[in-house]
């Protein structure tokens, strides 16, 4: 049996992705476990929250796709695989994963991946660089939507010795409880958005980039103040740009158009997101792409807040349709604006029983608690 696990987890950088919160929590569960835990990344905003008493911390370029900073960084990893004695490498994307592989081979330690998203692969180069995330000894994959991308694309790389499953992903149930928000916070967060709570709120979480499905939703949100003939709510578009000024731009431009500069709020950037969704009425994803899991509906489930997403990728195993939450036809601003529209209509007792069922289907299903138990039986398996 194991009685000294040590995992090594390889990461390009700890931000507040969901690839990067999973990293986080695994580390210090395995430290909690009675394991040694190590991470290697190039930094992130995430990086000082880690307790480094409970998880050592090793700074390496490998957000790097520079073939000669990847062989390196494999170089590098194979002396920290050495000298600390490392059991299991865990890689979380392409880049690093190269390094992982190669560091693995040569020391002849167990070698994990999660495959996080579905990476693009116009060219057989893109295909075959991307096939390193099923090259390892135990493939994880965040959702039934990626375990079957991955079986339809990545069949030939496939090995039927190496095992190949799905670990949901995980929130912390804890942090997203709308019941652990003070009031003075959420007075405090309305200010800071200007908004006065005489109206409801919607909420479109999420970073400024067009297949997040910001046109989509703002198209709805007119096409909802044409039917009722005023402005319901208010709506938040909460996220940064990251660099993309020209589709903020045009953002702005066609909010100007539909005449909504008083309802609606370009937000660059929440700390506290359990707040934001407090203080919300709904969420909405709007996701023209297949989300791989969609964070955005777990945690407005979890929050109990109605969940309104597209009915593409992970969003149709986290939200049950009717029951937790409301589903419309991806990239289609008149279904959006249905849903929308439902919601604003039901009365309080309904959306009461639906954000109870919200909150059961994400702590049964989609706590951080029990990915972190799963990944980590998962690991000692692979040892025995």
């Amino acid at each position: 049996m194991v009685t000294n696990l040590k995992v090594l987890q390889v990461i390009p950088k700890l931000g507040y992705g969901g690839a990067e919160t999973g990293c986080f929590d695994i580390a210090h569960y395995l430290h909690e476990n009675n394991c040694e835990s190590f991470i290697v990344t190039s930094g992130g905003e995430l990086l000082k929250f880690v307790d480094k008493k409970k998880v050592k911390i090793f700074k390496l370029p490998v957000q790097s796709k520079n073939p000669l900073l990847i062989l390196i960084n494999s170089i590098i990893l194979i002396g920290i695989i050495l000298l600390n004695n490392i059991s299991i490498v865990h890689a979380r994307s392409r880049a690093p994963a190269w390094s992982c592989l190669i560091a693995s081979k040569f020391t002849g330690r167990k070698f994990v991946t999660t495959f996080h998203g579905t990476y693009n692969f116009k060219t057989k180069f893109k295909k075959f660089y991307n096939s390193v995330m099923v090259r390892s000894d135990l493939i994880i994959a965040g959702s039934n939507f990626i375990f079957s991308h991955i079986k339809e694309n990545y069949s030939i790389y496939l090995n039927n010795k190496k095992k190949f499953l799905v670990i949901f992903r995980g929130i912390n149930v804890d942090y997203f409880d709308s019941s652990t928000t003070l009031e003075n916070d959420e007075k405090k967060l309305l200010k800071q958005w200007d908004i006065e709570k005489d109206k409801k709120i919607i909420l479109l979480p999420g970073r400024l980039t067009s297949w997040k499905g910001q046109e989509v939703f703002i198209e709805a949100v007119n096409l909802i103040n044409i039917e009722l003939g005023y402005e319901a709510f208010y709506t938040v578009i909460l996220g940064s740009d990251q660099g993309r000024e020209l589709y903020k731009k045009k953002l702005i431009r066609l909010s100007e158009q539909y005449r909504m500069s008083k309802q609606i709020r370009f937000i660059d950037h929440c700390k506290n997101m359990a707040l934001a969704y407090k203080v919300s009425d709904i969420i909405v994803s709007a996701s023209n792409k297949p989300e791989s899991f969609g964070r955005v509906s777990v945690e407005a489930q979890s929050m109990g807040k109605p969940i309104i997403a597209s009915n593409i990728g992970g969003s149709n195993e986290t939200v049950i349709d009717r029951k937790t939450g409301f589903l419309f036809d991806s990239n289609d601003a008149k279904s959006l604006s249905k849903q929308i529209l439902r919601v604003l209509n039901m009365d309080e007792t309904s959306l009461k029983i639906m954000g109870i069922e919200a909150r059961k289907n994400v702590t049964q299903r989609f706590n951080v608690e029990k990915m972190c138990f799963s990944t980590y039986s998962e690991y000692k398996r692979l040892l025995n």
